[in-house]
């Protein structure tokens, strides 16, 4: 029985709210008004505002706020207005979105949004110090060893292909790419470069 009287009598206090937020008879910004003013026209305002902006929720939950902080500065307006605020409020969030729009326009932006296109240049800085290490490496190898290493690793050659190319049997070629591999696995170690 006592929720119902305090249901019934908080009724009251919110029709009276509603009321005045939907009649705006505003002369003094009224904190309990604006508040009001909030429950009721928030979501909605919310809504519209999103389609407006791509649905960009940040950016929307930020033109409201604008919206109502304009019509709590702007109370004297509100008084003149006819029937529901609603209007006033959506034409304002327009407003808004459209002057945010518009500024973006006219100034260029400084940092593109998307991520930096840059980055993989990092990627060939490390490449080349690869690159630089690699052939140092290979620089201490033996010339027979070094010629096996390149005609079957960086020039892909089979072995009996690369055995052919260098005029020497393929067992030869076999067992100098397994030294030469040995070696140049230490010479990179040397060089802080693990396996």
């Amino acid at each position: 029985m006592r929720k119902d009287a305090a249901v019934a009598e908080d009724r009251p206090h919110r029709a009276r709210h509603r009321s005045e937020a939907q009649r705006t008879n505003i002369s003094v910004p009224d904190e309990e008004l604006m508040r009001a003013l909030y429950r009721e026209h928030a979501g909605p305002l919310l809504a519209y505002v999103l389609r407006l902006v791509a649905g960009d929720r940040q950016r929307a939950e930020d033109v409201v706020q604008e919206t109502l902080i304009r019509a709590w500065k702007n109370a004297g307006q509100l008084n003149r207005a006819t029937g529901s605020v609603r209007p006033w409020l959506v034409t304002v969030a327009r407003r808004i979105v459209i002057d945010g729009h518009r500024s973006r326009q006219a100034r260029p932006q400084e940092v593109d949004p998307s991520p930096l296109e840059v980055m993989p240049a990092e990627d060939e800085i490390d490449k080349a110090l690869w690159l630089m290490t690699l052939s140092d490496a290979l620089d201490d190898l033996t010339p027979a060893h070094r010629e096996v290493l390149v005609e079957t690793y960086f020039k892909g050659r089979t072995v009996n292909e690369a055995a052919e190319t260098l005029g020497i049997p393929s067992g030869t070629v076999r067992s100098r790419v397994f030294y030469a591999l040995r070696s140049m696995k230490l010479a990179l170690e040397e060089r802080g470069v693990s396996a």
